[in-house]
């Protein structure tokens, strides 16, 4: 009760402060591979306090942007992808409170609520997240000097299918699956990827995201294609990874096999495997003292420093 007292009290006022500048992702205009109906987005709540929240059934994407107080700013900016299995967002503890998180350390971030796949949405809906993931990295770049954010510090986080779909944002990136007339890079400049879905193969797959996201009977093709472990080329963005080994929902060797693609091709990689710590945490892995986003905030030095010089 503590801890969530302490959440409640510190996030609430941010969360308030911010709450006007939730902009839909693609502006006034159409929402790129989407079926015309209603709106049936769900919001539950959750159990950390009045900011915790869920939702399902998602259509209507929107970017929500936090910005660091000038003082701070880093002209750092990370687009951050909640999970929740690609059939729902855990929008506090792995969007809000993350963001609150790196606005503290001085980086602008921008809380991606993506469409949820569904065929009575969308008319493929394979592609449906990765279109609201490079719509986002679009409009950060876009709208960059407005929002105080350096264009090639832009960078992407996701959180289990969240963290598929960064994963599959900066391995795909050569594949543009929206409007970009202007020719705005849609790779992300960096990757954070905690407890990542990233394969879906039978043998470490998260099978409910594989699911939601291709169908129940995907061909071999498509599985290879979503198979991000297997998309890695020697382009992707440098990585930083963080892992439980006792993840039952999806097993470290997700974490593993990318890691292992990244050093294969020579990108720059960090991975933190910690013993236990299971999966869902958001930044609190009770199991241990050390705090993943203190390893996070030295590899993201280390990266600003490697640019600069």
């Amino acid at each position: 009760m503590k801890k969530i007292t302490f959440l409640t009290l510190a996030l609430f006022p941010f969360i308030m402060a911010t709450a006007q500048q939730e902009l839909p992702l693609y502006g006034a205009g159409p929402i790129p591979n989407s079926k015309p109906g209603q709106d049936q987005e769900i919001k539950n709540p959750g159990s950390r306090g009045p900011w915790d929240y869920g939702l399902s059934k998602v259509s209507r994407p929107t970017l929500t942007v936090f910005l660091p107080e000038k003082g701070k700013a880093t002209g750092m900016g990370i687009v951050v992808c909640p999970g929740g299995g690609y059939t729902h967002l855990a929008m506090g503890h792995e969007g809000l409170e993350i963001a609150h998180m790196l606005n503290e350390n001085g980086i602008a971030a921008f809380v991606l609520k993506y469409r949820l796949p569904s065929d009575s949405t969308m008319v493929d809906k394979t592609i449906g997240p990765l279109q609201d993931a490079q719509r986002a990295i679009q409009l950060v770049r876009e709208r960059a000097k407005e929002w105080g954010v350096d264009t090639a510090r832009v960078g992407i986080m996701g959180f289990s299918a969240g963290g598929h779909l960064a994963s599959t944002a900066g391995t795909h990136f050569q594949r543009t699956t929206i409007p970009n007339n202007s020719h705005v890079s849609l790779r992300p400049d960096f990757m954070i990827l905690i407890y990542p879905v990233i394969s879906f193969s039978d043998s470490i797959g998260h099978r409910g995201s594989r699911d939601n996201l291709i169908g129940r009977n995907p061909s071999p093709s498509l599985i290879t294609e979503y198979s991000n472990e297997l998309q890695v080329t020697a382009q992707t963005p440098p990585t930083f990874i963080v892992h439980a080994e006792d993840d039952r929902t999806v097993p470290v060797a997700n974490s593993i096999h990318f890691y292992e693609s990244l050093l294969h091709n020579k990108v720059p990689a960090e991975l933190h495997i910690y013993p236990r710590g299971g999966h869902g945490y958001g930044l609190h892995n009770s199991t241990t003292r050390d705090q993943w986003a203190e390893r996070l905030q030295n590899w993201l030095a280390t990266l600003s420093a490697k640019s600069s010089s």
